[in-house]
C-alpha cells in the first residue's frame, strides 16, 4: 500500500526499530482514524486499537535503547519579545521594541526558532541602535536634541463608552505610558481624528476633552460650539463658524513640568447624557470618511515631544532603572580609581543576569573599558552608559549558546551545563533571562537535581512572568497575534470595531490563563463552562447582564446553547478562521487540525480553483453546498475529507463569532460532520464532545506544540516516545497543566543535546 511518499509494502511490521521515521509516520496516521483511507476495509476498532498500540510499544522500546535527545542550534538568537522582556528585567525599563528591532520570522508555528532567528548585519545595527537608545534612557542622560514620541489611537477604536482605567464620568480617549528620560518640560500634542483629507467632523454642541497625567487633571479643552443662531448657511458668518471646526485642534499643544519615570498619559472625554449609544452609530464606526457626520469627537493621536529646559545631572531624576543600575553613585572629588570600583560594582551584577552566567575578569575588563571611553569624555554616568550599550547588543546577551563540550565523538549523547538548564528554562516560561536564584543554583551544580529543577519550575510558574506563557506561546499557538489584522466586511458587521477585536484577544487570554495558573486539566480548554468578558463582548454574545469595560468570569449556563463552552466557542478564533465577508470550514477547519489534533493537511496542490459560489443556473450555493462541489474534485478530497467536517461544526458561529442557527439566506445550519475515525457530531458541542473522547490526541497535540516552544526547534520521530511518555505519565493527574510542563522539563529532550553528527 501506498499513500503520497509513504509506501508500506516494502516494509517489515516485525523490524520496526529499523526504521522509525517511517512508523512514527504511521503511528500518527492511525491515531487519526487517515489509515486503511477509504474505501478499504478498516478492522474493528478493538484489533485496530491493539494494532497502534502494539506498534507505538515496539517504536517506545527501540527509542529506549537508542537515546535521541535531538540537537539544539549552537546560536539561538533572542527574539523581539524575549529582548523586551529581558530588558524589561534586567533594567527594570519597559520600553517598545517594535518601534526599534524588525519583526520576527516564524517556523512550526512559533518565533522562537533557532533556525529561522538569523543574524545578518542589518540586524546586527538595528541591535546597536536598540542598545544605543535603551542605555541612554535607562541612565537617563540627555539626547543631543529633544524626542518625539508619538501615540496613535486606532481610527475604529468605539470611543462612545467608558475605558477601563479612565475616570468615571467619562468616555472614550486612551491612556498611554511614557517613559520620561529626565526632570524638564515636554510639550504635548493632541489631536482629533480626521479624514484623508485632513479635516475634522463638524460637532454642533461643546465637548470636554481632559489631559490627565497619572489620573491628575493637567489641561481641558473644549471641542465644538453650537452654530450662531438665526445665520444663514451661506453667509460668511456661518462660513467662518464651519472653518473653526474644521481646525478646532490646531492649537491643542502645551509644555508640561515632568519628573522621570514612567508615566501615564490619559486623553478623555467628559460623558454628555444625550450621546447616541454605539448600536444606532454603527456606520460611524468606520473611519471618518469626510462624508459622515459623527455626533461626537473622537481623540486621533497624542504626540510627546521633549525634555527641554533641563539642567543636565539636576534634570536626571530617580527612576526605576538609574535605582535598578546605580547601586552605587561617586561623588565628583572621587578619584578616578574610586570611580572604577563603583562603576565595577555596578556592572557586575548586571553583566551576571545579563550573561546568564559568572561574569570572568575579561568580561569585565572589555566592560570598563568601555566606561571608560565614556567617563573620560562625558563623565561618569556616560561612561556607564557606554557599558551598558555594549552588554546589550553583546553577543552574550543577544544569542544564546550552547556549545558541545570537548572530546565527545560526533553524534553522542550529553547533558546541557545548569547554566545552559537555567535559560531554557527561563526562556520557555518567562521568555525572559534567568533570575538571581537561578543563576544561583547553577553556579553551584544544584539545578540538574530533578527535585530542586521540579521545585523551580513550580516556583516560575508562580511568578508573574509565567504570563508569558499565555501572551507569547498561547497567543501564537492559537493565532490571538490575528486578532488585530481582523478587520470584517464593514457592511455587513459594522458593529466590529477595534473595541470589540482587543476584548475578543483579552477574553482568549484570561481563559488560557485562568487554566494554566490554576493549573486545571487542560481539558477544560476545550470544556469549561465559564469565559471572560466585558459589556462590548457580552453583548456581541448575547449574555445579559453584564456591564462596565473591565473584564469579568461568568457563567456560560447564562445562553440558550452550550456551543460557547471552551476554545471552539471564542470570537478570537473564530474570526482569525473566516473571510472578511464569509465563513470557511476549510480555515476553521484546518485550525482544529494542526491546532487541537496535530494532524495538519498537506500542502494544497498548484492552482486549485476557488470555491464556486453559484449553481449552472445561477442558484447562490451555501458555504456547506460550495465546499461540498469543490470536494467532489478529486484532487481535493482526500484533504478536504479530513478538514471540512470539524469546520462544518463551527458554522454555528459568523465570520465574527456571532452564534446562528440559520444563515444569511435564512437557510438552516447544517453542522453535522464526522471525523476521519467514524466518530460523529453535530454542531461545536458535539465536536468538543468527540475531541474529548479521546483526550490522548488534544493532549498530546498540546504537548507537542509546548515542546517544540520550549526547544525552540521543531519535533523530530525521535522525540515521539517522549511525548507518548509524558501523556502517559500525565493522565494518572488527569492532565493537569503543572505535569506537562514538568514532564517537558525532565525530558530528555530538555535537558540533553547530542552533539554534531
Amino acid at each position: 500500500m501506498q499513500t503520497a511518499d509513504l509506501a508500506l509494502d516494502v516494509r517489515d511490521v516485525t523490524r520496526v526499530a529499523e526504521a522509525p521515521e517511517v512508523w512514527e509516520t504511521v503511528v500518527r496516521k492511525l491515531r487519526a482514524g487517515a489509515m486503511p483511507p477509504p474505501p478499504r476495509p478498516r478492522p474493528d476498532a478493538a484489533t485496530y486499537e491493539r494494532f497502534v498500540n502494539w506498534l507505538e510499544d515496539e517504536l517506545d522500546r527501540a527509542a529506549a535503547v537508542d537515546l535521541n535527545p535531538g540537537r539544539t542550534e549552537a546560536f539561538h538568537r533572542l527574539n523581539r519579545t524575549e529582548y523586551h522582556n529581558a530588558v524589561r528585567d534586567l533594567l527594570d525599563l519597559e520600553v517598545d521594541v517594535t518601534e526599534l528591532l524588525p519583526a520576527d520570522g516564524g517556523s512550526y508555528g512559533f518565533d522562537n526558532i533557532a533556525g529561522v532567528l538569523a543574524i545578518s548585519p542589518t540586524l546586527l545595527e538595528r541591535y546597536l541602535g536598540a542598545a544605543r537608545k535603551i542605555s541612554r534612557i535607562a541612565v537617563g542622560r540627555p539626547a543631543p536634541s529633544a524626542i518625539t514620541e508619538t501615540f496613535r489611537v486606532a481610527n475604529d477604536l468605539s470611543q462612545d463608552d467608558w475605558v477601563a482605567g479612565m475616570p468615571f464620568g467619562t468616555r472614550g480617549g486612551a491612556t498611554f505610558q511614557y517613559n520620561f528620560p529626565q526632570d524638564g518640560e515636554y510639550v504635548v500634542t493632541v489631536s482629533l481624528a480626521r479624514n484623508a483629507g485632513g479635516r475634522l467632523a463638524i460637532f454642533n454642541v461643546p465637548h470636554t476633552l481632559e489631559v490627565s497625567l497619572d489620573n491628575e487633571v493637567i489641561q481641558s479643552y473644549t471641542v465644538g460650539e453650537s452654530p450662531p443662531v438665526d445665520t444663514p448657511r451661506a453667509s460668511d458668518a456661518y462660513r467662518d463658524w464651519q472653518a473653526r471646526q474644521r481646525t478646532v485642534d490646531s492649537n491643542w499643544e502645551f509644555r508640561l513640568p515632568v519628573r522621570a519615570g514612567p508615566r501615564d498619559i490619559q486623553v478623555t472625554f467628559a460623558r454628555r447624557t444625550w450621546a447616541y449609544p454605539e448600536a444606532v452609530r454603527e456606520p460611524y464606526l468606520r473611519p471618518y470618511t469626510g462624508t459622515d457626520t459623527r455626533h461626537q469627537p473622537y481623540l486621533g493621536q497624542i504626540t510627546v515631544t521633549g525634555p527641554y529646559d533641563t539642567n543636565d545631572a539636576s534634570s536626571v531624576g530617580s527612576t526605576p532603572s538609574r535605582r535598578r543600575i546605580f547601586v552605587c553613585e561617586p561623588s565628583e572629588t572621587d578619584s578616578v580609581p574610586e570611580q572604577t570600583a563603583c562603576a565595577r560594582e555596578i556592572l557586575s551584577p548586571l553583566a551576571r543576569r545579563a550573561y546568564r552566567r559568572p561574569v570572568t575578569s575579561s568580561d569585565l575588563d572589555v566592560l570598563l573599558g568601555f566606561f571608560e571611553d565614556g567617563r573620560a569624555g562625558e563623565g561618569f554616568d556616560a561612561g556607564i552608559e557606554f557599558a551598558l550599550r555594549w552588554m546589550l547588543a553583546s553577543p552574550e546577551f543577544v544569542l544564546r549558546v550552547e556549545r558541545d563540550p570537548d572530546g565527545l565523538a560526533a553524534g553522542a549523547n550529553y547533558e546541557i551545563t545548569d547554566f545552559e538548564l537555567a535559560s531554557r528554562l527561563s526562556f520557555f516560561l518567562w521568555s525572559s533571562l534567568p533570575d538571581d536564584e537561578l543563576i544561583d543554583l547553577a553556579t553551584m551544580g544544584r539545578l540538574s537535581d530533578p527535585d530542586v529543577l521540579e521545585r523551580q519550575t513550580r516556583r516560575m510558574l508562580d511568578d508573574d512572568r509565567a504570563s508569558a506563557l499565555v501572551t507569547n506561546f498561547a497567543s501564537q499557538w492559537l493565532y490571538l497575534r490575528n486578532v488585530p489584522a481582523v478587520y470584517p466586511d464593514a457592511d455587513l458587521f459594522p458593529h466590529v470595531g477595534e473595541a470589540l477585536r482587543q476584548a475578543m484577544r483579552r477574553e482568549t487570554e484570561l481563559f488560557v490563563e485562568s487554566i494554566f495558573r490554576g493549573d486545571q486539566s487542560v481539558l477544560d480548554l476545550l470544556t469549561a463552562d465559564y469565559t471572560f468578558v466585558n459589556e462590548r463582548l457580552a453583548r456581541h454574545y448575547d449574555i445579559p447582564h453584564v456591564y462596565g469595560s473591565h473584564f469579568r468570569r461568568v457563567s456560560l449556563d447564562r445562553l440558550p446553547h452550550d456551543a460557547r463552552r471552551g476554545l471552539l466557542g471564542h470570537a478570537s478564533i473564530l474570526a482569525v478562521t473566516a473571510y472578511p465577508n464569509r465563513t470557511s470550514p476549510v480555515l476553521r477547519g484546518k485550525w482544529v487540525l494542526e491546532n487541537l489534533l496535530g494532524t495538519p493537511p498537506a500542502s494544497p496542490p498548484p492552482d486549485v480553483p476557488s470555491l464556486e459560489e453559484t449553481t449552472d443556473n445561477g442558484e447562490i450555493l451555501s458555504v456547506r453546498e460550495a465546499t461540498e462541489r469543490h470536494r467532489a474534485n478529486p484532487v481535493c478530497a482526500s484533504c478536504h475529507r479530513l478538514m471540512d467536517p470539524p469546520g462544518f461544526a463551527l458554522e454555528q458561529f459568523d465570520a465574527v463569532g456571532r452564534f446562528r442557527t440559520h444563515t444569511a439566506a435564512n437557510t438552516p445550519i447544517d453542522a453535522t460532520g464526522e471525523l476521519p475515525d467514524g466518530t460523529q457530531f453535530d454542531g461545536a458541542s458535539g465536536l468538543r464532545d468527540a475531541l474529548v473522547s479521546n483526550p490522548g490526541r488534544f493532549v498530546g497535540t498540546l504537548t507537542e506544540k509546548l515542546m517544540t516552544y520550549a526547544l525552540g526547534r521543531g519535533l523530530e520521530h525521535y522525540d515521539a516516545p517522549t511525548v507518548r511518555g509524558i501523556l502517559r505519565d500525565t493522565a494518572a493527574e488527569n492532565y493537569r497543566f503543572s505535569s506537562i510542563i514538568l514532564g517537558i522539563v525532565k525530558s530528555p529532550p530538555f535537558r540533553m543535546r547530542r552533539t554534531e553528527s
